[in-house]
């Protein structure tokens, strides 16, 4: 019987290996998965890079594993928001390497790695630092820039329900990159608030299959992004 329920949060991270790239759900304070990137403080992996929406607030979730000083790199689209004070603080001190990618071309570059695509070009970032060093090509009379499909070995999303095959949904604007880095990723570790029998989620309203996603935890009260 296919079953991808976890009993615990720590079993659930159990074999992240030491410099991994680590894909993490989020979109400000929406979709983070706390409770896994706490289990995978707990767990001890370093000389990790995070691909995340941005670096985190305050000094909880993902702001606590940079300030742990586990994360040798981040990919991100908001390295500096409301908050980021840990980030600020460990880039000045060149504690912590930064890959800036504007949001879509971070979305796209792992819908790409999900997909199997060799890669894209994009008008975003043409003629500006961020495609220096990079293939250019004019389509269409404008310049556009070829950017590699972005792979992890882990994801860590956040879900509103799942079922023991990992189908998932989310909840509202939760949902953001967490479908793409499901996709994206060698091992998919899905938090849910939830998690419900068979035929217990409509086929209609599944949005990432089971099929992508390896291990399931119930976080029934899970706790919100930046509070700690």
């Amino acid at each position: 019987m296919l079953d991808k329920r976890i009993a615990s949060l720590a079993t659930a991270v159990a074999g992240i290996r030491d410099g991994s790239v680590v894909l993490i759900s989020g979109f400000g304070s929406s979709g983070v998965p706390v409770e896994l990137i706490d289990a995978l403080i707990e767990q001890g992996a370093k000389d990790l890079t995070v691909v995340a929406n941005n670096a985190g607030a305050g000094r909880s979730d993902v702001a606590k594993l940079l300030a742990m000083g586990r994360v040798k790199r981040i990919v991100c689209s908001y390295p500096r928001s409301a908050g980021s004070v840990v980030f600020e603080e460990l880039y000045a001190a060149g504690k912590i390497e930064l890959e800036l990618v504007p949001q879509g071309t971070l979305s796209e570059r792992m819908r790409a790695a999900g997909a199997g695509i060799g890669g894209f070009f994009t008008p975003t970032a043409a003629g500006t630092k961020l495609g220096e060093g990079k293939e250019t090509r004019v389509i269409e009379g404008r310049p556009h820039v070829f950017e590699k499909p972005l792979h992890g070995d882990v994801a860590l999303i956040k879900a509103e329900l799942a079922d023991r095959w990992g189908n998932c949904t989310y909840h509202l604007s939760a949902r953001q990159f967490g479908p793409t880095m499901a996709m994206a990723a060698d091992l998919t570790i899905v938090q849910a608030r939830k998690v419900v029998d068979l035929g217990g989620i409509d086929p209609e309203h599944v949005v990432t299959p089971g099929i992508f996603v390896d291990r399931v935890v119930e976080v029934a009260e899970p706790q919100l992004a930046g509070q700690g």
